[in-house]
Order: C-alpha cells, then structure tokens, then sequence
C-alpha cells in the first residue's frame, strides 16, 4: 500500500489551505450522529439502536476480521471486543486447533516469521512489478497476439510501471517541496516548546495557547497552517506529525531511487516463503499488533470499540469479536498474504472482512479472486475503501477490486467505500481526497476527523481517509448479521445500498481534489450515505419476509 494511502496524510490537500482553514470543529464521533436530529452527517447510529430497544430485538455475536497493519491488544477499549480463538491453547506453542496456524489467539500475522521477527516496511507494488518482469519485456519486441491471457496481464501492468517509473520529475518536486514543509514545521516546533515550557503538546492544546512574544504567535499560526495543509488531524501529537510526515518523504524518496535500484526485499530476508507458490501458507505468527499497529488499532475501534463503557469511544457495532489478520506493512501489501488472510478470517469464522487498503498494481490478482470467490460461498461479505487519491476509480486501476481477472464475474460480496465529509468542516459533502466512480464506488460513509482508539497508553484520537469510511460500514453490516442473523450477506449489501441517506441536493459539493462543482449522487452508484437506522428497519421488514416465507415452505411440506 503506498503512503499516501496508509499514513492518512492526504497530500492532495497541500494546495487546499483556504478550505482547510475555513473548517469548524465538530463534536467527538460525529459521524455517528444523525442529519436531521443532529445536524450532522452521520450514519444515524443512536436512532438505530433506539429502534432495535423498543422493538425488543435482540442480538447475537458476530466475529469481524479486520485485515490490516496490526492492533493493539492490550488497550483499554479494545481488550474486551477482541476475538479469542475457542479451540486454541494460549501460548503453549501447539497449534491446538490443526488449522497450521500455531497460538493463532487473536488472529495471524502474515508478515512475520517462526522466530518473532516481522516486516515493518515493504517497497511499493509498482517497483516490484517493474524489476520482476524486466528481464522478460524490458528492451524487447514483445508479440502480445502469442501470449497467455496470464503474460498479456503481466506484460500491461509491466509495461505501466516502466512507464511511471522514467517519469521523475513530479515526485522530485514534491519531495523538495515537503522538506522544505518539515523544515518550518520543525523550526516552529522548537519555538513553541520553549514558549509553552512542554517538549510534547498537540494541536488542541496549542490553539487554546496564547504566546507572548511576537516570534510565538508567529510560530502558532505557522505550525497549525502547516498541520491541515498536509492534512494532519489538529488532537495529532506534534512528535507524530514530525514523525509521520518524515516517514513519508523517506517512503517518497525511497520510491524515487527504485527507479535506479531494485527495492530491498525485507520479504526474502524475514518471512522466506516461496512468495509464487500460493500452497506454501503456514508461516508468519501470532503477533498480532505487530511493530506499528496504529491504522489497525483506529480501524478496529471504530468498527467495535466497547460500547457504553463511559471510557474513550464507542464503535459502530455491539456484539461483535474483531479477528486481526496481519497483512499490511508499511508500504504496498502483498497479494499473497492479502489472499491467505481472507482464507484465514473466513474458515476462522469471520462473517464481516474489513480491508482498508489498497494500491494501483495486483501481479498475483487471481490469487485474491479466488479468495474473494470463497468467502463468497461462504456468505462472508468484504468492506473495502475506495482509497485516498482523489482519483476516479471508474478509470484508474485500483486494487484489490471485485471483477476476476482471468474469467467473467464479480465478487457480488464486496461492498467499495468512499469517505464524506460533514459540510460545517468547510469542504463539500465529498472528502476532497476520497477516490469515487459512479461504477467502482458503493457508497460513501464519514471520513473526515474520525475519533478512535490509537495505540500505546490507551490513547484516542482522529484521523482521516477512506480508511475511516469502511469500517463504519464494516460495524453497521456487523450490526445487521448480529441482529438478523438469517440474512445473507448479499442481503446485507444490499440492504446497506438501498438504505443510504440521500443528501438535500441544494447542498454545494466538488469532485474530490478540485473546485469543480458536481452533484454528490454523481460520485457512487448509490449516490448516498450509508444510514444505520434506516438499514436496521429495512433488514427488520426482510427477515420477516423471510421468515414468513419459511413458515409457508414448512405448511407446504407437511
């Protein structure tokens, strides 16, 4: 996955400083909150519940695997929601349950090795894919009629990376631009915590903070400017936002010199597994939380942080177990271990798959179809974000998608996501660097300044993407198959897609990334925000369609 789409710093925003300026402050979980009660963009998540209450209905346990960078196991609002495997003994290094995954507890790590060591970073999928077929294209006259329907794919997506790979220039400037970026962020740093008397403060803090010299005040409006022109969420810590933002530049710059250099293949050094044979899938282990959980760890609190605990947040859904499934490093995941972890979450018993993730390149695509296909006849559905480029994915390749490679089909299970915003933040309805497509994107939900679980010391905080927008609709499709548990996962997408909250068309909105004005119903095939509350009366009316349909098949028999 490339940083842009992982680290959540939505470079598209860079040339956005107006708007971003211009946003208002929301309250904590705004984007459970309702459009008409609240005033508010959310999914109506309160009036839902309240409808389940006085209607009696009542819920059973639901598992949801969350396919990502890791989590943090041991925080304070995730502890109590985390899925226990039931047929595996902790640590006694047997794999208890014969499923080739030894003390898979909460789940398994794919990016790891026997031994304990993980992969924190990998290159991006556009360099591999450039040095895995060189030898075979590059410089050569290539006959496309003679190929298999395999080496024709292989060669088109070769032949896109080379061509991405000699252009230069852009990615040079933006690297130049952003260290000049985290030059002033750092020097007005420095300021601040001399003026403040703290080595560690964030954005909030800093607002409410008046300076008394000149060189102060100057240093406060600079560093907040700083903040939202790349997209940084105002409650970051100042460390992070240094941190974050130097991580992507390095990532950009790493990028840049593959262009001249094979990427180093942390896989083959740590996992050592033979990456072509899909057969070859007992390794890993289970460290779920892995060396940088803090994507995983947001993703899993907003699906499921314990509700109604008085403590830090609440998730979407109420009785669910999170399943963490280790497949993405710091930088593009492998399609391999993107396959392996669907096969995993769905024969564990996963009903839900959350994968907020995603890249421009898929060299073993077939592999994920396959694994899509199954959990398809598993009546398992997959929630994915549509990605953070600002891009129209009617047109642009985005992976992981449903439509099969080497046959006709699509996976009817997957449901693509893209993120809206609240109008009061000062953007349109739209995030401005949500990807969209009237034909590849599902339906939109809230992710902008969302508030979750963050890692280490039982924190919270926002952040943003559509990273943030699917898991909302990874808790409410959990919520569905918890409270109407005959429904099928087809059902669910589509009851999730005929019940969006359609928003007042007066409403001014831009196509993500520039100023140009387009209707929000343009921008997915439903045209709207998924609704908890109106998706919960819905699936209410379908099981009891379906059981009142059961009743008569059951008359018919006797």
């Amino acid at each position: 996955m490339t940083k842009l789409y992982f680290r959540l710093l939505t470079i598209v925003l860079l040339f956005s400083l107006s708007a971003n300026a211009q946003k208002s402050a929301v309250p904590k979980g705004w984007h459970l909150l309702d459009a008409s009660k609240d005033k508010y963009y959310g999914i109506s998540l309160n009036e839902a519940y309240q409808y389940l209450k006085d209607h009696h209905i009542q819920s059973k346990p639901v598992t949801v695997a969350v396919l990502d960078s890791g989590v943090d196991t041991t925080h304070e609002d995730l502890k109590g929601i985390l899925w226990h495997n039931p047929k595996e003994i902790p640590g006694n290094g047997i794999d208890d349950d014969h499923n080739g995954y030894v003390d898979d507890i909460y789940g398994w790590n794919f990016l790891g090795n026997k031994d304990g060591e993980n992969i924190k970073k990998a290159g991006d999928e556009r360099s591999r894919v450039y040095y895995q077929f060189k030898n075979e294209f590059d410089g050569k006259k290539v006959d496309t009629t003679v190929l298999s329907a395999k080496q024709k794919y292989e060669y088109r997506i070769w032949k896109m990376a080379a061509d991405e790979m000699n252009k230069s220039g852009d990615d040079q400037m933006e690297i130049n631009f952003l260290n000049i970026t985290l030059n002033s962020i750092k020097k007005n740093d420095s300021i601040l915590q001399q003026e403040m008397g703290k080595n560690v403060f964030n954005c909030t803090q800093l607002e409410s903070f008046e300076p008394s010299s000149t060189e102060g005040k100057k240093a406060k409006y600079g560093y907040l400017t700083l903040m939202r022109m790349v997209g940084i969420d105002p409650e970051e810590k100042n460390t992070t936002v240094i941190n974050e933002l130097k991580e992507y530049i390095d990532g950009k710059q790493d990028a840049l010199n593959e262009k001249e250099t094979p990427p180093i293949n942390y896989r083959s050094k740590i996992i050592k597994d033979d990456y072509n044979n899909i057969n070859d899938k007992y390794y890993g282990n289970p460290d779920v939380m892995g060396p940088d959980p803090m994507h995983g760890t947001h993703v899993t609190g907003i699906i499921a942080a314990q509700r109604n605990n008085g403590i830090g947040m609440d998730g979407v859904a109420d009785n669910v177990k999170v399943m963490m499934v280790r497949v993405v490093p710091d930088g593009d995941e492998y399609d391999k271990d993107v396959a392996l972890g669907i096969f995993y979450a769905v024969n564990n018993g996963a009903k839900v798959i959350n994968m907020s993730f995603g890249k421009s390149y898929s060299p073993q695509k077939y592999w994920v179809d396959s694994a899509m296909r199954y959990a398809e006849q598993k009546d398992v559905l997959i929630i994915h974000a549509a990605g953070n480029e600002s891009a129209n994915i009617d047109t642009k390749e985005n992976y992981p998608n449903p439509h099969f490679l080497f046959q006709n089909g699509t996976a009817n299970n997957v449901i693509t996501v893209g993120a809206s915003n609240d109008p009061s933040m000062g953007q349109g309805l739209a995030a401005d660097f949500s990807n969209y497509g009237s034909k590849e994107v599902d339906v939109f939900a809230p992710g902008v300044k969302i508030y979750s679980t963050l890692p280490t010391k039982d924190e919270y905080g926002n952040l943003q993407g559509t990273s943030m927008a699917a898991p909302i609709v990874t808790g409410v499709a959990a919520l569905l198959r918890s409270y109407f548990p005959n429904l099928t996962a087809l059902q669910v997408k589509q009851i999730i897609l005929q019940s969006v909250m359609h928003p007042d068309s007066t409403l001014a909105d831009f196509k993500p990334g520039t100023q140009q004005a387009i209707a929000f119903n343009e921008l997915s095939k439903t045209g709207g925000i998924i609704n908890a509350d109106n998706a919960v009366k819905m699936a209410e009316n379908m099981e009891k369609e379906w059981a009142a349909e059961k009743n008569r098949s059951n008359k018919k028999i006797n």
